[in-house]
């Protein structure tokens, strides 16, 4: 069984997360509901960032560089690389298929939750080691995405 795209099991859960998040909002209030997505989410992210370790057979930048081919797959993310070597790798994401799908589904609200929380969390799991900053996403209402990825210190 080929594996589907990542943007295209993305549309799939927000398909099926979207409605139960709004009847969970209905119950216990919008905060309280996306307090609670907002930790799962970020789980999953985090397992997922050790998982792409293992998978990866390593943890390092390079390996980190593979995890982020496979979030561009079918054209889902267009970026300008701005560094890449062995102490940082940093890029500015200039088009996001998959913010332009949440606002086609008209889940933009929910969608820095469902996709650009996970960076932060991807990262630690894959390893904890590497810096990353984020300033700014597209869902935001920003130009651009600023990922900047930096190599863990060396021994001193």
């Amino acid at each position: 069984m080929t594996p589907l795209p990542l943007l295209q099991r993305r549309e799939i859960e927000a398909g099926v997360v979207a409605p139960l998040v709004r009847a969970f909002a209905a119950e216990v209030g919008e905060d309280r509901a996306r307090a609670v997505l907002a930790g799962v989410v970020r789980e999953l992210a985090r397992q997922g960032g050790c998982a792409a370790a293992e998978a990866a057979g390593a943890n390092d930048l390079a390996a980190l560089k593979g995890v982020v081919e496979r979030w561009r797959a079918g054209g889902a993310l267009e970026l300008t690389v701005l560094r890449d070597d062995a102490g940082a790798f940093a890029f500015d994401v200039t088009r996001c298929r998959y913010a332009e799908m949440y606002r086609r589904l008209g889940l933009a609200d929910l969608g820095a939750v469902l996709s650009c929380s996970r960076d932060a969390a991807m990262i630690e799991g894959f390893n904890p080691d590497i810096g990353f900053a984020r300033t700014q996403t597209i869902l935001g209402g920003a130009t651009h995405c600023d990922f900047r990825y930096r190599a863990p210190a060396g021994p001193s």
